[in-house]
């Protein structure tokens, strides 16, 4: 199992691509705390797992926006299993407007969790891998840490800003032993992305089919969904990925919409 005993803080982990994440993780062997502002959810989630998997789960109130909060999710995980392996870095949401009409509170509120969680989370997670002398930290870009859309441009600069904080900590971590790394999807259907598809589809005055097959899939070499799962194994790459070889990049998983 490529990460048997491993312990792993999986923010907004009670749905989407979180959950999967923390499925994969469990199902390699790996003890998962299921971050989430759900509390309700990430309780449940976690039951799921100990059933399916038979391995250890915890659910964890985190607003990664809060610094108590995240402080203090990060310190029970440390109680209850005495290490941290692996951060994946995913609490995220998603507002859609043009710029002349986003309001600055909107603004806040996305770099705030994408950007603040990011950084909060491996402020507190980074002197644990620290003093064992390894960890992994992934963390959830987007096709759009790389490329633009219009209506997103706090998302946009928030996935951008993203690559910059992961390299940041490439640098100082290396010698410590802690990689980190960046996961670019492509769109998932997810609910995150069922939002969206009315949203655009009023902003761009098109039909919402249209959002999907020329706005969502258009670029796609297939006209295909990535999937949860198929992110869920690029995070399972990383996390398990063992060396400094792999340390300070980003992987775009999107059915070929972006390449390099």
């Amino acid at each position: 199992m490529k990460l048997k005993d491993k312990v792993c803080i999986v923010t907004g982990a009670a749905s989407g691509i979180g959950n999967a994440i923390a499925h994969r993780y469990a199902s390699e062997g790996g003890k998962v705390a299921i971050a989430d502002l759900n509390v309700d959810a990430a309780e449940k989630a976690a039951a799921d797992i100990r059933e399916t998997f038979g391995t250890e789960a915890m659910a964890v109130a985190m607003d990664v926006t809060s610094q108590e909060q995240v402080d203090a999710g990060v310190a029970k995980v440390v109680e209850a299993w005495a290490a941290v392996d692996v951060l994946v870095s995913n609490a995220g949401i998603q507002i859609v407007n043009p710029v002349e009409e986003f309001a600055f509170s909107d603004w806040k509120k996305m770099l705030a969790i994408h950007l603040d969680g990011a950084f909060l989370t491996s402020k507190a997670c980074l002197p644990h891998m620290y003093a064992q002398g390894s960890g992994s930290i992934i963390f959830m870009g987007s096709v759009h840490s790389k490329e633009a859309s219009p209506l997103k441009s706090a998302y946009v600069t928030a996935k951008h800003g993203l690559l910059g904080l992961s390299r940041v900590i490439a640098k100082e971590g290396g010698k410590k032993g802690v990689r980190t790394n960046v996961i670019c999807p492509g769109f998932v259907r997810t609910p995150l992305v069922d939002k969206q598809i009315p949203e655009q589809a009023r902003e761009l005055g098109i039909p919402e089919a249209e959002v999907i097959s020329r706005v969502m899939l258009g670029q796609t070499v297939d006209g295909e969904f990535t999937t949860v799962e198929d992110i869920a194994e690029v995070a399972l790459f990383f996390a398990a990925f063992e060396t400094n070889a792999l340390t300070g990049q980003s992987l775009v998983a999107s059915h070929g919409w972006f390449m390099e």
